[in-house]
């Protein structure tokens, strides 16, 4: 393994920001949208919440075990047999999420704009040009994190020139039926949220480590600011209508047009949103090989990476059909799915770990205090 790579709080923190956000970005207006209306603005601050709970679970089990993957401290705190088994889980479940991820990638590209290109060609390039980060290391990671990332809040400067379209009485009522809407519409995105737990597979790698609790936090907040400001500006353009469309952001930017020159500008859109895919499925891809060769002991885990590309091929294809299996999970599976394995685990991990250090330094103590009474 290359155990002498390292990436800054800050880059991890930028990575984090990919990891959640590329995807979500496309469909969680239309996701929340369905629920909350005209209040879908307000879901992503909701989601958000247990993004900073997973934030400080995934640090403080780091505390408590530095130097160490969510891999190989799952071995410390269960024992050899249930820890192995636990980890095999977090592998398969990270893999057959960069699976899911790479067909909804793939779905998205070839329904909006490759049209007659075959979803495999799409899916084995991206996981290609992945692959070659992978093998590049976290630095590599951390490093394109750095140079994308101003790139992919290009789209956001880009929405003031759709002023002519909005209708700001689209706002209006707020809370018309109270939150219960906004709460629905904050179910699918707070599973995106909890993906930031991945960050427990990098932070062995950070320099500066008293600085990674406070990059996750800000990585939760960035992804919130983002997801708000592209609800607000869906909704000012469609109104209640953000909800019956499946990638509406696409949608909107359709509508821009600046003295008839700029126009078509979803297609510079779309290929800013490819450069963050990439880096999302770069890190997903990573954890996956990284905490394979942690369990399996090796020293080197790239002779892992082209292996797993193939599965991830495979995972992407054998997860679901078609583009409406890929809404139906997104909808009604991962805000289950996602924060079950992402958030709730780990609690359970930081409870029986605590448990666990009580009880070494409990005995510690009796047999400090049964050394002095013998002497």
């Amino acid at each position: 393994m290359l155990g002498n790579e390292k990436i800054s709080a800050g880059q991890m923190g930028l990575l984090m920001f990919f990891a959640i956000s590329a995807s979500a970005v496309t469909v969680i207006p239309g996701i929340t949208g369905k629920y909350a209306q005209n209040d879908l603005w307000l879901s992503p601050i909701w989601a958000s919440i247990i993004g900073y709970v997973t934030v400080y679970l995934a640090y403080r089990l780091h505390q408590l075990y530095p130097k160490q993957s969510i891999i190989q401290y799952s071995q410390t705190i269960l024992g050899s047999f249930l820890g192995k088994v636990t980890s095999l889980f977090f592998i398969f479940f990270y893999l057959h999420l960069t699976g899911l991820i790479v067909r909804g990638y793939a779905e998205f590209v070839v329904g909006n704009f490759l049209t007659r290109t075959p979803i495999s060609v799409v899916m084995i390039s991206m996981v290609m040009v992945a692959a070659l980060a992978v093998r590049g290391g976290v630095e590599v990671l951390g490093r394109t994190a750095q140079l994308f990332f101003f790139i992919f809040l290009i789209p956001v400067a880009l929405m003031p020139t759709l002023l002519g379209s909005m209708k700001f009485q689209y706002l209006f009522p707020i809370l018309e039926h109270g939150l219960k809407p906004t709460f629905l519409g904050a179910a699918s995105p707070q599973a995106w949220f909890s993906e930031i737990f991945i960050m427990a597979f990098f932070l062995p790698f950070v320099s500066n480590q008293e600085k990674s609790m406070r990059a996750g936090m800000w990585s939760v907040f960035g992804t919130m600011m983002l997801l708000t400001v592209i609800n607000v500006f869906i909704l000012l353009v469609m109104g209640r209508q953000a909800g019956d469309f499946l990638y509406p952001v696409m949608v909107a930017f359709r509508y821009i047009s600046v003295a008839d020159f700029f126009q078509n500008l979803d297609s510079v859109v779309m290929g800013i949103w490819i450069i963050g895919m990439f880096q999302k499925i770069s890190v997903f891809y990573y954890a996956s090989v990284i905490g394979t060769s942690q369990l399996l002991g090796l020293r080197d885990y790239r002779p892992l990476v082209l292996p797993f590309g193939i599965l991830v091929v495979i995972m992407g294809f054998w997860s679901v059909p078609d583009q409406l299996h890929v809404s139906a999970f997104d909808t009604f599976a991962f805000p289950f799915y996602g924060p079950l394995v992402q958030t709730v685990f780990p609690i359970l991990l930081l409870i029986l770990a605590f448990w666990q250090k009580r009880g070494q330094a409990s005995h510690a103590g009796r047999t400090a205090l049964s050394d002095d009474t013998e002497s």
